[in-house]
């Protein structure tokens, strides 16, 4: 088996290990090492031990994937900037009841997670490191680009495009066809129905522009 750590030893972090103790339980794939965190005041959980920080990461002396369970874009993209270490690499990685419509026709980069019941259809596009919460729906030909995250049930409908660094509440939802930018925040139940402008928040059915 092929050794992997969590990045983020909160309660996501827990949640992302009991995925890959969900995934080894049909086939053994990965030896769980434990966690790396920057809070000093961290402390092991039952999945694992912390095994320390980004400088012990960068520092590490064998092959090693990670997986990241930060739900923030921002700090997210931030931490795999600061990741040197060539032995690093990261896996996408889908809990075994994600339902991948086409496979053949899924094109993405690396560090995807796809939690528990996700469904992506076909001709769907992504980039890197976005993160799909339990029971997130792609649609049909579906763009995404990089460090997106979509919280749990969360509804992306066909022909929408996502760049990058957006974040999604629970249960909001995209309207087919539309076009959304960069560093976007999406209320929780809100429905986008039209194109976003870049760094704003939007919140409400339907969603609107929230000036803060």
């Amino acid at each position: 088996m092929k050794k992997i750590a969590i990045y983020g030893a909160g309660g996501f972090g827990r949640e992302v290990a009991c995925m890959i103790n969900a995934i080894n339980e049909l086939e053994p794939k990965w030896d769980l090492v434990g966690f790396f965190d920057d809070n000093p005041a961290t402390k092991k959980n039952k999945y694992g031990e912390i095994l320390g920080n980004i400088d012990v990461l960068n520092n590490w002396e064998t092959e090693l994937s990670i997986v990241f369970s930060i739900a923030n874009p921002l700090i997210l993209k931030e931490l795999v900037s600061k990741i040197t270490n060539l032995l690093i690499d990261f896996p996408n990685i889908a809990a075994p009841n994600v339902n991948f419509l086409d496979k053949e026709t899924l094109e993405m980069g690396k560090g995807n997670l796809f939690f528990f019941g996700a469904r992506v259809s076909c001709d769907v596009k992504m980039g890197n490191f976005n993160m799909l919460n339990g029971f997130v729906s792609l649609g049909h030909d579906v763009q995404i680009g990089d460090y997106n995250i979509l919280g749990p049930m969360v509804r992306i409908s066909g022909s929408t495009v996502l760049k990058d660094s957006n974040f999604f509440g629970v249960q909001s939802i995209a309207l087919q066809g539309i076009k959304i930018g960069s560093n976007i925040r999406v209320g929780a139940n809100s429905v986008l129905i039209r194109n976003t402008k870049d760094n704003n928040l939007y919140v409400g059915n339907p969603a609107k522009l929230v000036k803060f």
